[in-house]
């Protein structure tokens, strides 16, 4: 019984991830279309940290963090000793920390809102903002670096579909990225930067939730007479 009870734990931890990536959209989302002064269109979702609204935003950042951070607990006890089960694990969790920092360290007023902010990029950008920016990267990077643990995890186990479908979400992350800051021109022209973040947080959150309904549907708490359910160890 106490190992049907460790297989319902880690089950439960992978769920965080599975809600994480979906949650934090939708919070953006919402957020999107009822902030008053607010403009999707040419305004980061970092930004929505800011007002007299933005602990909301601040929340989504860090229950979000923290989920996914949960969600790198499940995938060690699910995974190790196999292909990824140290790497991967550890990469989730520096992506839910770096969402974590992102929350704690503010965005600064720029492109026109908070109402009465500087229509352009913030005019002197503080340690916050800085801050933010890193935690971010890290998160950022350590998505990245997980599509391609994931990428040879699921090439070993033969499993080709799922193998490209890390490899180009790999690949798919860092080009939207490059693509943002080649069109904003420096974040002079911030339309496109704002969209192409929200492609990257659909397309990357999005990943790793998915991975996440993958390894936790692969491990099935065992009953009387039934084998273990980590079918995704090596």
């Amino acid at each position: 019984m106490s190992n049907v009870r460790e297989q319902r734990l880690t089950r439960a931890l992978l769920t965080c991830g599975a809600v994480a990536g979906p949650l934090f959209i939708l919070a953006v989302v919402i957020q999107d279309y009822t902030r008053v002064g607010f403009d999707p269109r040419r305004q980061p979702l970092s930004m929505l940290s800011l007002g007299d609204l933005g602990w909301i935003q601040i929340a989504n950042f860090v229950i979000t963090g923290l989920l996914n951070i949960a969600f790198a607990v499940g995938l060690w006890r699910a995974l190790r000793p196999g292909h990824g089960g140290t790497w991967g694990p550890l990469l989730i969790g520096a992506y839910g920390t770096g969402l974590v920092g992102a929350g704690v360290f503010r965005f600064e007023p720029a492109w026109g809102y908070p109402p009465g902010a500087p229509q352009g990029p913030p005019d002197a950008p503080g340690l916050s903002y800085i801050l933010h920016g890193a935690a971010f990267g890290v998160g950022f990077v350590s998505l990245v670096a997980a599509c391609s643990v994931f990428t040879r995890h699921f090439a070993v186990r033969g499993e080709r579909g799922w193998a490209l479908y890390c490899a180009a979400t790999g690949v798919a992350l860092p080009a939207l990225y490059l693509l943002a800051g080649l069109l904003s021109d420096d974040g002079e022209n911030s339309q496109p930067l704002s969209l192409l973040l929200r492609a990257i947080a659909l397309l990357g959150w999005g990943w790793a939730a998915v991975l996440a309904v993958r390894v936790r549907g692969s491990h099935t708490p065992a009953g009387p007479g039934v084998g273990s359910g980590a079918v995704l160890t090596d």
